[in-house]
């Protein structure tokens, strides 16, 4: 099962990619993990990147590329993976197609959690009023202020890869504002279809 979680921040991948990796055994390949995993390694990739982002600059798509063909031959990656924050441009998403099929895989699935982003910003709002309420740290990406800004950078850079697997027919859109559960069912009932034409 390969499968590509896409959404703006907040919409609920984080949680839904640890429900999928602990029922079909698979893991979750967060770019950012997997950056700071290949600098940490100093594999030749990982310091490329290391040089970039040093410099202050974004890492290009040529570098995650790399980290991503990196990560997904690696043995735990062999009967599939979540992608989450992967592909973010069109140009990586035609780049994983490519490096899919020269292992003969392809992409099973791409889940969006489509959600109203006016409702987002009340829902991180609460989230971080909540964690404040319990006591705990609340994370530096729901701060409203970085929150809006991350979701300006999402539908500018990475909305587009949406009508790229639109066409290709892999996208299945999910209503995000639904409770977790709710979620998580109509998610299952998706995968589902895909396990009964295989």
């Amino acid at each position: 099962m390969r499968l590509i979680l896409v959404g703006p921040p907040g919409a609920g991948k984080g949680t839904q990619a640890i429900r999928l990796v602990e029922k079909y055994g698979i893991p979750q390949l967060s770019t950012g993990d997997m950056l700071r995993a290949a600098v940490a390694a100093q594999t030749p990739v990982g310091l490329k990147a290391k040089e970039v982002m040093d410099s202050g600059g974004l890492v290009s798509d040529e570098i995650v590329v790399g980290i991503i063909r990196d990560r997904i031959a690696e043995d735990d990656a062999k009967n599939g993976f979540i992608l989450d924050g992967f592909p973010r441009t069109v140009a990586q998403a035609e780049a994983l197609d490519e490096m899919l099929q020269a292992g003969s895989y392809k992409v099973d699935a791409v889940i969006e959690l489509r959600v109203d982003q006016t409702k987002l910003v009340d829902r991180i709002v609460k989230r971080a009023e909540d964690a404040k309420a319990a006591g705990e740290p609340v994370r530096k990406d729901d701060d409203p202020i970085v929150f809006k800004q991350r979701l300006e950078a999402y539908n500018r850079d990475t909305a587009v890869v949406v009508p790229y697997y639109e066409k290709t027919g892999l996208l299945h859109v999910i209503d995000g504002m639904q409770s977790i559960e709710e979620v998580a069912a109509s998610i299952d009932s998706v995968l589902q279809g895909l396990d009964e034409r295989v």
